[in-house]
């Protein structure tokens, strides 16, 4: 029971894992970008309908990456460019892109014939868990770590590469730079507003990978409505729970996988609760998290120096 917890567990947290590290690099250059959700639906609904036209999950992946990266270019001129609000920017891209994804879903709907969208075999049997001869088929360990889905590896290697290039490379540094004081890096050389809209939209399109998960694996390969369901405003939060850094997201996006699935793993002698309340734990917790996080935000040195402002390069 334990063992299968754990692997649900997994499977559950990979869609916040793509957000979380998605929503980091963003907030890394000092923006604060509530729309995640948004591009996570937007890169759900180009992941799912370039999957379904083309029997391809490579040609699924790209395409929500690059929905991802679409939906984030929209935040990225608001504020790096025209300096807008970043709340209301990433407010306003939730409420687009969770609603360009649903119109489209109807639209799509409405001309099938079967009056449903589902994925073919081919890009199903793509996506099943992978199996690595010798080690897939070792007993617990085989199961543990070798019996997932193509996008958690991918997940964790992006969250390993981020991590990596945050840390020891050149370039990483000067974006962490431009996270804390933008003025000072530009000053120093650094191209600040070409960093910007880089990472922001990397961090799309790494958001838009997430929104795939969703629509391809957690659905069942059958189009839903509203499916990435809050994941992404729990992603924002994780940030905050992985205190900036993309590989403390692994453990951070497994708890709140863990969360999400408990309901299922509980035995009903043990204690028995609405199946509402498991539902809604994750977010609690979300929401108990952002409240400590304000609790203790001068105190906390990890948090970018210039986050949800915006830099204006006259006024340094």
């Amino acid at each position: 029971m334990l063992l299968k917890f754990i692997v649900a567990a997994i499977g559950a947290s990979t869609p916040l894992l793509f957000g979380t590290v998605g929503e980091t690099l963003s907030e890394k250059v000092g923006h604060l970008n509530l729309g995640v959700e948004g591009m996570m639906s937007i890169g759900a609904c180009a992941g799912f309908m370039v999957g379904m036209m083309t029997d391809s999950f490579l040609w699924a992946i790209l395409a929500a990456f690059g929905a991802g990266v679409l939906a984030a270019l929209i935040y990225a001129v608001l504020t790096v460019t025209f300096m807008a609000d970043q709340n209301v920017s990433g407010l306003t891209l939730t409420i687009f892109g969770v609603g360009l994804a649903n119109f489209i879903g109807i639209f799509m709907l409405g001309h099938s014939p079967s009056g449903t969208l589902k994925l073919p075999d081919g890009i199903t049997a793509q996506m099943r868990g992978v199996h690595i001869p010798g080690l897939s088929d070792l007993p617990v360990i085989g199961e543990l770590l070798f019996s997932y889905s193509p996008f958690v590896y991918i997940g964790i290697v992006i969250a390993i590469l981020c991590t990596v290039f945050m840390r020891k490379t050149k370039a990483g540094l000067n974006v962490q730079a431009i996270g804390h004081n933008p003025a000072a890096a530009d000053a120093a050389g650094i191209s600040v507003t070409r960093w910007k809209y880089t990472m922001i939209l990397v961090g799309g399109g790494i958001c838009g990978i997430g929104g795939a998960y969703c629509a391809l694996i957690i659905n069942g390969g059958v189009w839903i409505s509203n499916n990435v369901g809050g994941l992404g405003w729990i992603a924002v939060a994780l940030v905050i729970f992985a205190k900036w850094k993309p590989l403390y997201a692994i453990w951070g996006s497994f708890v709140f996988g863990a969360l999400r699935v408990l309901k299922y793993y509980v035995p009903a002698s043990v204690i028995q609760l609405p199946t509402a309340l498991y539902d809604m734990l994750p977010f609690v917790i979300t929401a108990l998290i952002l409240v400590v996080s304000s609790m203790r935000k001068k105190r906390d040195h990890n948090i970018p120096g210039s986050l949800g402002v915006n830099y204006f390069r006259e006024e340094r």
